[in-house]
């Protein structure tokens, strides 16, 4: 073999392994890689310049300083020590948990019901539920309002929660969850003697862990979001929720004072986060409504 061939075969041997050495470290698909960080970089621009604009006083923020700020210390102390904001998150925490444990107990019964008995007009009902589906919380604002007075609950944590035990969505859910599961389950619980609340506690909600996580995920952001009825029933500072809390913050000091209100954003979004990333899993898989083989 020639030298000039030997030469080509090393040349050869080198674009070989460099080629290797790429597949290795870059991608197959790499341009959805960098799609996703790019998408990745842009959604979290917001939370970045909130948490630096959270650490300013209002003439840094005016500046367009991207770097963090002097007002930390006065910003956390208006927001925690003036204002209080770690009490309305209190309320908050109180009502979402209050809604979302009722809600998934309610909307657990609603589905055992509409899967596993047979009453007059279940079809007639369930359509029913469906069709409420379409009419959103403001619509019945006004004749929650009502009620809630008439039965004298303003003011209290009641008038937060009852009115939105009831789900159609989470109905829905389940009821589609339940219908998938083998019918042969239900039959089995009956011939050893279980009652109706024996096989969902102890065959279906331990079969629906993901259903329930997904639920309660949904629930838990749709309560703490919950802005406009809170300011309606309730007048006592003392029960005010997360969201009216962050509306004050807009008026501290008689002027728009823009690190304290996003101290507080910043603050208010970390227990729903918090909820996700513990149930990230059950509200992946949770709304996968396929039959288990």
């Amino acid at each position: 073999m020639s030298g000039a061939t030997q030469e080509a075969v090393r040349t050869t041997a080198r674009v070989s392994d460099w080629r290797s050495t790429l597949r290795r470290w870059i991608p197959k698909r790499w341009y959805a890689h960098v799609i996703l960080i790019v998408a990745c970089f842009l959604s979290g621009i917001p939370l970045f310049y909130a948490l630096i604009v959270s650490t300013q006083t209002n003439a840094e923020v005016f500046r367009y300083q991207f770097t963090p700020g002097t007002g930390l210390a006065d910003n956390w102390n208006l927001v925690f020590n003036v204002r209080h904001l770690h009490e309305y998150m209190i309320n908050s925490v109180i009502m979402a948990a209050g809604i979302t444990i009722f809600k998934t107990l309610f909307s657990l019964l609603s589905g055992l019901a509409f899967v596993y008995f047979r009453f007059p007009g279940k079809w007639l009902v369930f359509g029913f539920v469906l069709i409420t589906l379409m009419m959103p919380t403001e619509v019945l604002i006004i004749a929650l309002f009502r009620f809630i007075n008439d039965l004298n609950w303003q003011n209290t944590y009641l008038a937060l929660i009852v009115p939105f035990t009831a789900s159609a969505t989470g109905t829905f859910l389940f009821r589609q969850h339940f219908a998938s599961i083998p019918a042969e389950l239900s039959e089995a619980a009956q011939l050893d003697g279980a009652n109706p609340l024996q096989f969902l506690f102890r065959v279906l909600v331990p079969m629906s862990w993901n259903t329930i996580g997904a639920l309660a995920v949904v629930q838990v952001i749709y309560a703490w979001n919950m802005y406009l009825w809170p300011n309606m029933i309730i007048t006592d500072p003392d029960l005010q929720t997360i969201q009216t809390g962050i509306g004050a913050l807009r008026s501290s000091g008689g002027a728009l004072q823009f690190g304290p209100l996003m101290l507080g954003a910043v603050f208010t979004s970390l227990p729903p986060v918090l909820v996700f990333i513990l149930l990230q899993k059950q509200f992946m898989s949770g709304f996968t409504l396929t039959r288990d083989k």
